[in-house]
Parts: C-alpha cells; structure tokens; sequence
C-alpha cells in the first residue's frame, strides 16, 4: 500500500467505507474458498487457481483495463496538452504524476486504474478530449487524479475480484452441467449445482458491496476535484456534456465498455430506473450536480 499525501482533501467517511468493504468481501473470500474446498474435495487446485487469479488481476489491473479499452500510453510529445493539465494538477495537488494513455474511442469517457501511485494509469478517451473545454477537461482530470490519491482505484480492483472470480465459476458449472451432465454420476451433479448456488450467492453480495462503495468514491472524487481546481460548475458542466453524449454513443460500443462501468468518470449505460439505481456504479447525475452546486456556494461563502 502506498503511504502518498497529497493536498488532495482527505475524505474519512470514504476510508471507512474502503476498510468496511474490504473486511466484508476478505471475509466472504474465505468462506468462499472453505466451501469450494469442501464441495470439490482439492485444497491445492483451488487454492493455488484462487491465488493466481487474484494476482494478476491486483499486477496487472492496469494492462488489463487499458487493453480492454483499446487504450495506449502516450508520451509528452504525443500529446503535450495532456500531459500538462496532468503535470500543473500534480504539481498542485503535491502528488506523483501517474502514467498518462489514451483510448482511441469515440466514448467520451475518463478512468483511472493501477495497483498503487507508481503504478497507476490516467486514460482518457479521444471522444472525451474532442468534446470537452479545457476547464471541463481539467475537472475531469482533477477528479481521476482524486482516485489515485483516494487510494480507491487499488481498493475497487481488488473488491471486483471476487465477484469475478464467482461470476466465472458459475458460467463454468452452468456450462458443465449443460454439456457433461449426462456423463457424471449424480454425486458430481449435486455438487456442481452447489457450486453454482455457492458462487451465485457470493457473486450478489461483493456485487451490492461493490456498487454502494463505488457510488460513494464517485461522490468523493467529484468532491474532491473540484476544491482543488476551484471549478465546481467546470465539472459540472462537464458531467452534463458527457453524459448527453453518451446517450448517443452505438449501444453495441456501450456495452463492449460496460463491464468497466466502475472505473469510469461517467457510466457507459446508465441505470434508466429508480430500482436499477441501487445496483449503478455511479450516484445519478441529479446528485452529483446538487453535490457540486453545494460545493459552488461553500466556495463562494469562503471567498
């Protein structure tokens, strides 16, 4: 874990809820991995696939996400306007500057991703870059560097984790009932579908964790990007713009990006529903523009 301070406005209710939620999905891995050992009777295979799986994920979370979002580290030359909103907002906020990449997609769209500080990425996509003012950009910009300065982008990778991991095992178990039942003995077909229901149930729970830490995080980055750029209504303005455009993006591209929904400055599909905003990754934009505006008039009081 990375002991960065930044001037970045620390958010103890944002900690808390990190160390919450990495107790209760530790806790749930553990059981987790107890039941798997008792139904498929193998200490070591399941031990060691459960091990490997979470170390890459944690070594290389960040090659994962950029090559998922067709995303490719830039250098200063490539592109010299990023990199110095990104240099002047380090410099500000006292903090390392991250590895800088670009996705060439037309989904406007930002995130941050990597294990600690020296290790973390800053993409952006080129759809992002073409719509946006430089004051939006930096807001956007303010409000990734937050994550790594959170340290929340090393906590949401590995909380995704497990649901992944029983997300897979339950499309294994469904396929191998579908395709082998008829071969297996009834034995092995009860404990497959115990596995399936084992899996399932973990996979819901680390699912509304997941969710309920990334709606606050996302409140939290918002926050905090914009009392360090002292541009509230520039990231609001922001968040209007990209979120209409969004709506207008091919849904085949937003559903290719939508399983990294938890990473983005925005969602790639929003919730649509009042229920379905229970399991979003991301609060409604309703509420994080009246959380911006009530930041707008603390700054105005202040001045």
């Amino acid at each position: 874990m990375m002991t960065m301070r930044s001037r970045f406005e620390p958010d103890r209710q944002l900690t808390a809820r990190m160390l919450v939620t990495m107790f209760l999905l530790g806790l749930l891995y553990v059981v987790f991995v107890a039941a798997l050992i008792v139904l498929l009777k193998s200490v070591v295979l399941v031990v060691v696939i459960a091990a490997g799986l979470l170390g890459a994920q944690y070594w290389y979370s960040d090659r994962i996400a950029l090559y998922a979002m067709r995303g490719r580290l830039v250098t200063r030359e490539e592109a010299p306007q990023l990199h110095g909103v990104i240099d002047r907002l380090c410099a500000t906020a006292d903090m390392p500057k991250p590895r800088v990449a670009v996705s060439r997609m037309d989904l406007p769209n930002a995130f941050a991703t990597g294990r600690n500080a020296d290790h973390a990425v800053v993409c952006v996509t080129t759809g992002l870059q073409r719509r946006l003012e430089p004051e939006e950009l930096e807001g956007v910009l303010a409000h990734e560097l937050s994550h790594v300065a959170h340290r929340d982008v090393a906590v949401i990778t590995i909380a995704s984790f497990l649901g992944v991991i029983a997300g897979l095992i339950v499309r294994f178990a469904f396929y191998s009932q579908l395709f082998g039942g008829r071969s297996r003995d009834q034995n092995t077909a009860v404990a497959l579908a115990l596995v399936m229901a084992v899996s399932a149930l973990v996979y819901a729970i680390s699912f509304l964790l997941i969710r309920a830490l990334s709606r606050y995080r996302e409140l939290a980055a918002d926050r905090a990007g914009a009392m360090l750029t002292a541009k509230p209504s520039a990231l609001a303005s922001a968040l209007t713009k990209v979120t209409g455009d969004v709506a207008r993006i091919p849904t085949q591209d937003l559903r290719t990006a939508q399983a990294f929904n938890a990473f983005f400055f925005t969602p790639a599909l929003g919730p649509g529903t009042t229920v379905a905003n229970l399991f979003s990754t991301h609060p409604t934009l309703e509420r994080r523009l009246e959380a911006l505006a009530e930041i707008s008039t603390e700054l105005g009081e202040t001045a």
